[in-house]
């Protein structure tokens, strides 16, 4: 029998929380038994919440948290200040060990100051990145980092690759995962200074499968599974994924209401457009894991559905289940330094 994996969910994080939150846990209650789900926020709420649906409530259960960490505040100031905030009080569920992850749509940076203060990184590891999965052409690959680690060095890169490669693996389930490093070219003496520098010694790394560089125009097409970058690079790649995506549909819809002509064949390829549109979509893979810590922190769409935090919560689950905290201080860490206070 498979483990039961507790996951601590800020129910008041999102655009639509808590509606969203509690269907997403009533949702992922329903679907799995090995998953026991804490939804951490304002209690009068939430069971109001909660009563509007059916559920085991064995397996969901509510834990108070007075204040809420809004999108606008300092990270660190509100992390440090809202010791009762959803967060923080979610965070420390998982810092104590009473949860195994913990899921936000809430507030990017207060999520990624938390992760660090409060969860705490696995000995070995220099900076966590945030690691969202990318619809491509074959699939998915993973992006490494997208929001967490602005200004990285080469070390931290080479990292990324390491941590991205163990979770495409091991979650996703793609074997021996191409990895390669965002660049402006194929060649090996184009790039910036950070890129250049990063390329040798990726290229020196024995446990990982580094392919080179891979230029943006080839994230969709599937050229690697583990795409390496700091976040201003990698931010500004899923920002233009999300917004491309967007625009195309719209296009396309209005495309097809431009005649009696278009009109008919777009209800001829309605199913099929839609059928394919279904692998680009959000909800279907839920938010991105930040990589490296002693518990897992899952980060979710501001504007996340139900769907997409149930498939959230699904994450933790494998996650967990596959130990990839484990197989991640493997990676990095010697094995005669696995051993020890935590950095």
């Amino acid at each position: 029998m498979q483990k039961v994996v507790k996951v601590a969910l800020d129910a008041m994080g999102g655009d639509a929380a808590p509606q969203a939150t509690v269907e997403g846990a009533v949702l992922a209650a329903g679907e799995r038994e090995d998953i026991h789900i804490f939804l951490v926020g304002r209690q009068e709420e939430l069971e109001r919440e909660l009563a509007k649906h059916s559920y085991d409530s064995g397996r969901i259960e509510v834990v108070p948290a007075s204040e809420v960490i809004e999108m606008a505040e300092p990270p660190v100031m509100a992390i440090r200040k809202k010791k009762d905030s959803s967060i923080v009080v979610g965070m420390n569920l998982v810092k104590a060990g009473q949860a195994d992850a913990f899921v936000s749509a809430g507030s990017t940076g207060a999520v990624l100051v938390g992760a660090q203060l409060i969860v705490g990184r696995i000995k070995g590891v220099e900076r966590p990145p945030l690691a969202p999965l990318l619809p491509t052409e074959r699939g998915f690959s993973l992006l490494v980092d997208c929001g967490a680690n602005v200004d990285a060095r080469p070390s931290h890169l080479v990292q990324f690759a390491k941590m991205g490669s163990v979770y495409m693996e091991h979650i996703v389930g793609v074997h021996n995962p191409r990895v390669a490093i965002v660049n402006i070219g194929a060649e090996e003496e184009k790039g910036n200074a950070l890129v250049k520098e990063t390329f040798p010694l990726l290229k020196a790394c024995g446990d990982i499968n580094f392919i080179g560089s891979i230029e943006a125009r080839d994230i969709p097409k599937g050229e690697a599974d583990v795409i390496v970058c700091d976040a201003f690079v990698g931010n500004v790649i899923l920002k233009l994924y999300e917004g491309l995506a967007s625009t195309l549909v719209h296009v396309i819809k209005r495309g097809m209401m431009t005649s009696l002509r278009s009109k008919i064949g777009g209800l001829l390829v309605k199913p099929a457009i839609k059928q394919t549109m279904k692998s680009f979509d959000a909800e279907e893979y839920g938010g991105a894991p930040m990589l490296g810590l002693k518990g897992l922190v899952m980060k979710s769409h501001g504007s996340s559905s139900a769907r997409e935090i149930m498939h959230a919560l699904f994450q933790c689950v494998s996650y967990t289940q596959e130990n990839m905290n484990e197989r991640i201080m493997e990676k990095i860490t010697p094995k005669g330094e696995q051993e020890g206070k935590d950095v």
